[in-house]
């Protein structure tokens, strides 16, 4: 709001850019921001002839008597508002995709009279708009005509975690909860704000075919996919778990070739992401995985698209039997993109980090059982014929595969933070926190530094070893 407060007060008329997905708050911002003198107008998808009576009617609340001409073309109307205007006034066109989809040639015309010196604008012009791919590839893109002309591009991203508790008024552990069905979407969190729980929230809003967010995801790939049924097939595919480029492939029978265009275009828009392994290249990583990126979308996948024929019959029982098993380790999932996002280029106990990912890979260590001890035990129990072969395959090393939530490396490079994220009670700290030292020596990134472990918990673990995060200590780290 300041920045963009400061760009319509500026010495000279500003044109400004502001895009993001639908439910953002792109329209609640720019509220904030109009005067009563300020023209407002969203637009629809009729033809370019309403289009225009809808914006002079709008801006005769401004200059009386504006919407009794009928303008011939856009030029036409945005010259006339033009010549209306001897203060400073700011013209907002809301759903600018809408506009375009009309007249293709409105992106041209408004170059011409920012270019003008005879009609130059005197008002500052917003364009907002759904549509991501389009609202950036006008301003970004060089064959577009207003490429290189903004003052100002708002790429509204989603809210921050730890303002959803704000918002709501909730403690630490019930902000969790919630961001892992609504994500940082204020829309959402102003559907959940008037339920009394979050599970009457759900079951009013998504888990019904007469919720508002029932039919969400489709609303959401309308403004930038081209082919909606692929898209949700996609997402539907990598929801239930498939995450490999090659095992989606294999479950939408395609060459693995025909979805990176697809697959890009989703991780772009921030309804998915591309994960690889903590300390590995995003581009050269073999070990590349999809995965949703947006809570909604996530819980949407999870509990609705396998549960949708129960739903439309009104069957509850196997939904809440479905919701009621599987809720809190979708809170888990989300727990630990929390607890990553809040160490990632922050300070914890004095030291800063730099990004945080999930680590996964095989590490070789030597079989426990190959210690001199259990050697003699195998004596003692065995014939001579079999003590040799079985001290062999004893002292052979184990490959063992390994997850760790969360690795981050401080960014003077000396120190590693690996971190355990558990959303469940009665877990031991002194277990957790002995397990993974088990494993540090062996572990392909220590490379001899200083290695911290933290635990993330729900609640305060038994045996605690002090270097447990509880859901409030991690959100204050936003």
């Amino acid at each position: 709001m300041a920045r963009l407060q400061q760009l319509v007060k500026a010495d000279s008329p500003s044109f400004v850019i502001i895009r993001g997905r639908r439910r953002i708050g792109k329209s609640t911002l720019i509220g904030k921001v109009l005067g009563e003198k300020d023209i407002y107008y969203e637009a629809d998808r009729t033809d370019p002839a309403n289009q225009m009576a809808g914006l002079s009617s709008m801006a005769a609340h401004v200059f009386p008597g504006f919407n009794d001409a009928v303008y011939k073309d856009w030029r036409a109307l945005l010259v006339a508002i033009n010549h209306r205007v001897t203060e400073r006034i700011t013209l907002c066109l809301d759903e600018f995709p809408y506009l375009v989809e009309g007249s293709p040639s409105l992106p041209s015309i408004i170059q011409g009279l920012l270019d003008s010196k005879t009609d130059k604008l005197k008002y500052n012009l917003i364009l907002c708009g759904s549509s991501q791919q389009m609202m950036y590839n006008l301003t970004h893109d060089e064959s577009s005509p207003l490429y290189g002309r903004i003052d100002a591009d708002f790429g509204m991203k989603a809210i921050a975690v730890n303002y959803l508790q704000e918002a709501l008024d909730l403690d630490a552990q019930a902000c969790i909860e919630h961001y892992a069905v609504w994500g940082g979407v204020p829309r959402y969190w102003k559907l959940a704000e008037s339920s009394p729980t979050l599970r009457d929230a759900i079951w009013e809003h998504v888990l019904s075919d007469m919720g508002a967010l029932y039919e969400e995801p489709l609303r959401l790939f309308r403004d930038d996919m081209k082919d909606i049924v692929k898209t949700s097939t996609i997402m539907s595919v990598i929801g239930s778990g498939t995450n490999r480029l090659s095992e989606i492939a294999s479950r939408l029978g395609e060459p693995a070739t025909n979805l990176s265009r697809p697959l890009a275009k989703l991780t772009d828009l921030g309804y998915l992401e591309k994960e690889v392994p903590f300390g590995e290249s995003a581009k050269s990583s073999k070990k590349s995985l999809y995965r949703i990126a947006d809570p909604f979308l996530h819980f949407y996948n999870k509990f609705v698209v396998p549960n949708k024929s129960f739903i439309q019959l009104r069957r509850d029982v196997p939904v809440k039997v479905a919701f009621e098993r599987d809720f809190p380790g979708h809170v888990g999932y989300w727990w630990e993109h929390i607890c990553r996002d809040a160490v990632s280029g922050n300070v914890v106990d004095g030291i800063a980090y730099g990004m945080c990912r999930r680590w996964w890979g095989k590490i070789t260590v030597m079989n426990e059982e190959g210690k001199p001890d259990s050697k003699a035990a195998i004596k003692r129990e065995q014939s001579d014929a079999c003590i040799e072969s079985a001290e062999r395959e004893l002292a052979r090393p184990q490959v063992k595969d390994i997850e760790l939530d969360l690795v981050a490396e401080s960014l003077d490079h000396t120190t590693i933070l690996i971190g355990e994220c558990k959303w469940t009670t009665g877990e031991n700290g002194r277990l957790l926190t002995n397990g993974i030292n088990m494993i540090v020596p062996f572990l392909p990134f220590v490379n001899g530094k200083k290695v911290i472990i933290k635990l993330f918990t729900k609640v305060r673990p038994e045996e605690d070893q002090g270097n447990s995060l509880l859901p409030e200590d991690v959100l204050r780290l936003f």
